[in-house]
């Protein structure tokens, strides 16, 4: 930086002077300085001649994953790779972009969204903006989801909500912002928000909206200005890809039901591919190799290998190679090396927040789709194998002959490039604890890697070029947290889609299990009372039943479901139960009985704390639509009342209570459903 300071005034001298001899001097001077200034910046780890462009996409420099750095360590001491910095971010998916000494990402805390600027080599925050509220806060996918774009000194960021915005890369300040799908009417954040990174190429900001007339959006890079729109499709995740053939410039947009190509110039669309019909989703970075264009997609729908036409508009679709169940791939994407691709072939409908996706890490031939090897288990739906040594679903970079790998799991993973077998070089624990799904950034020799709420800088580079005033850590310092795979010991069985309704049918068989536990808990509760003395009867029944049919809505989402294969969903019964002390203390309290804290207040602390657990639970295993089950107490607060009045009154009332026990139960149930079918 004072290299850089004195290299500034010299130049400023050098214009100014007016004496022949000063002006030789500040010249010969001006020359050293960038000599020295140029030798500091040089980035040891690029061949001779090639230009350090960092990291400036979330796919790098060619949207392929592929770094062109070299002297990379082949492998790691056994306490693992020095690190530079480990820092709590915040919540979000946004992936790591670089350039120079700076490093760029999303995330957001309590008080909103930001854009963040951080030194590289000390994790320092440099500058941050903030540009929108918190997104799903308390939800499943908390945060933003794209990864922001360097380009020109410029930096491009994408939120949750459609807002699409341009900031000055050196001190953060705004130059112009717009809100796509609001604008543009675009599907592109139906169900996880936006989530397509600014594609950046030839002064023009590329990006998948998904409305009429708008499929895809290209806005002038300077300014933000629609330069064109064209299409009908909705949109997806996946964001914009440029690529050429035979000299001309395409984009090719990976989209909800089809694969489109553009004209990058004009917008044009050339040619449109039917992949799918009704929602679908493709996040996965599609690879290319003129001719061929490679595409994956979750819901193991396999993979497929297709050649484009020589010339464009073409009439026909695109030429299928070959087709496969081989290789589908979810939230992170696979990489080309040579005439292979490499990539974790996903067993799961979709990825989820509670566990590590099911699956095996793969090598296959990319012209034929024929597989070379692969790593894994493979294991089967719904068992709790250990996954300790497999690789995992994982962000890949491809440099120096290696493949880095972070997986869910929070591994960095070094492979070597080799198509005859999997050669695991080094692994180690960075960010356990926690699922990721943010794919990795390798800059300078070192890799910036990220999850739900730490970030952290590691160096892999060779030993020896490691600045000897470098500041590490052992990965030993860093609080590693053992992730236990929590879904799988309480969800037997769990949805295969975690965002799609629950069906009638499914509504129907959990209603009735719960009611069948309800009416058994109050009947099993009625057995010992023959033994107990008639006036303490009644509080025990009471008591007796609620643990019972408490337990029993506890444990039946797990041992039901075992029992049935299949998801039965019995945790409303456990909230209905704690609901029913609540109406007995307002009971009590219309009566004007004699206060006491406990039996006033005690129901209702007991209630929010189930319904905290419940709520927190139900995030933490995916089950999103389950939610609305804590509007229960909505619908049976006039039942309940009425409930808790007869019950006081004669025998044959009590006969009466119990039924509107079972009424009060089902409009419990029912309120949850109702908000359902309100809300979506």
């Amino acid at each position: 930086m004072v290299c850089l300071f004195y290299k500034e005034k010299l130049a400023e001298w050098y214009l100014n002077c007016r004496s022949t001899i000063t002006f030789g001097l500040a010249a010969v001077l001006l020359v050293l300085i960038s000599g020295q200034v140029d030798a500091e910046e040089r980035n040891p780890f690029l061949p001779q001649g090639i230009e350090d462009r960092g990291w400036p996409d979330v796919r790098g420099i060619r949207f392929d994953a592929h770094s062109p750095e070299i002297h990379l360590a082949d492998n790691w001491p056994a306490e693992g790779p020095p690190v530079l910095w480990v820092k709590d971010l915040g919540q979000g998916y946004s992936a790591f972009v670089a350039a120079g000494d700076r490093v760029y990402t999303q995330a957001q805390t309590l008080q909103g969204q930001y854009v963040y600027c951080l030194a590289a080599r000390t994790g320092k925050t440099v500058w941050e903006y903030r540009y929108d509220w918190p997104y799903e806060l308390a939800g499943v996918y908390p945060g933003p989801r794209a990864t922001p774009t360097l380009a020109e000194g410029k930096v491009l960021f994408a939120a949750p909500s459609g807002l699409v915005g341009c900031l000055d890369a050196n001190k953060g300040k705004l130059i112009w912002s717009r809100n796509v799908l609001e604008e543009f009417h675009g599907t592109g954040g139906d169900g996880f928000g936006y989530a397509c990174s600014p594609t950046v190429v030839d002064q023009l900001v590329v990006l998948p909206v998904g409305g009429p007339g708008a499929s895809m959006v290209a806005l002038n890079l300077a300014d933000g200005k629609t330069v064109w729109q064209s299409g009908d499709r909705p949109a997806s995740y996946c964001p914009a890809l440029p690529i050429e053939r035979n000299g001309r410039k395409l984009v090719v947009g990976y989209l909800e039901n089809a694969l489109v190509i553009h004209d990058l110039q004009t917008g044009a669309v050339l040619l449109e591919h039917e992949l799918s019909e009704g929602y679908d989703e493709h996040s996965a970075w599609p690879l290319y190799r003129e001719p061929y264009l490679w595409i994956a997609a979750p819901f193991r729908s396999g993979s497929q290998l297709f050649e484009l036409p020589d010339r464009f508009p073409h009439s026909e679709l695109l030429k299928t190679v070959w087709r496969s169940r081989v290789m589908s791939n979810d939230v992170l994407s696979s990489v080309l090396v040579n005439e292979q691709i490499y990539g974790f072939d996903i067993f799961d409908q979709q990825s989820k927040t509670q566990r590590p996706s099911r699956g095996k890490f793969r090598c296959i031939e990319f012209l034929t789709g024929k597989e070379l090897w692969e790593q894994g288990s493979g294991r089967p739906e719904r068992s709790n194998n250990d996954i300790t040594n497999e690789l995992g679903q994982s962000g890949i970079i491809v440099a120096d002959g290696k493949l880095i790998l972070l997986n869910e799991r929070g591994e960095l993973i070094l492979l070597r490039q080799n198509p005859e077998r999997c050669e695991i070089l080094s692994r180690c624990n960075v960010l356990s604890g926690e699922l990721t799904w943010t794919p990795p950034v390798l800059h300078r020799g070192c890799v910036f890697i990220r999850n739900q709420s730490r970030a952290a800088c590691v160096y892999l580079g060779e030993p020896d070029l490691l600045p000897s005033d470098q500041p590490t850590l052992r990965l030993a310092e860093i609080p590693q947290e053992t992730y236990y795979d929590w879904a799988g010991q309480i969800l037997s069985v769990e949805p295969e889609y975690a965002f799609d309704l629950p069906s009638t049918d499914w509504l129907i068989r959990w209603y009735c299990w719960s009611l069948g536990l309800l009416v058994a808990s109050l009947i099993l509760a009625a057995i010992p009372l023959w033994w107990i003395p008639s006036q303490r009867r009644l509080p025990t029944w009471i008591m007796t039943y609620r643990m019972l049919a408490f337990l029993a809505g506890a444990l039946g989402t797990t041992w039901i479901s075992l029992w049935q294969q299949d998801f039965i969903f019995t945790w409303p019964l456990c909230l209905y139960i704690v609901t029913e002390p609540v109406f007995a203390s307002v009971q009590f309290k219309r009566e004007q009985q004699r206060s006491s804290f406990w039996r006033d207040y005690g129901p209702l602390i007991w209630l929010l704390i189930v319904f905290t657990v419940y709520f927190l639970l139900c995030r933490r295993l995916s089950l999103v639509f389950e939610w609305a089950f804590l509007a229960g107490p909505i619908g049976a607060l006039p039942a309940g009342w009425w409930e808790w009045h007869l019950k006081k009154q004669t025998p044959l009332r009590m006969c009466f209570a119990l039924i509107l026990k079972l009424i009060t139960f089902s409009c419990f149930y029912g309120s949850g459903i109702a908000i359902l079918w309100l809300r979506y």
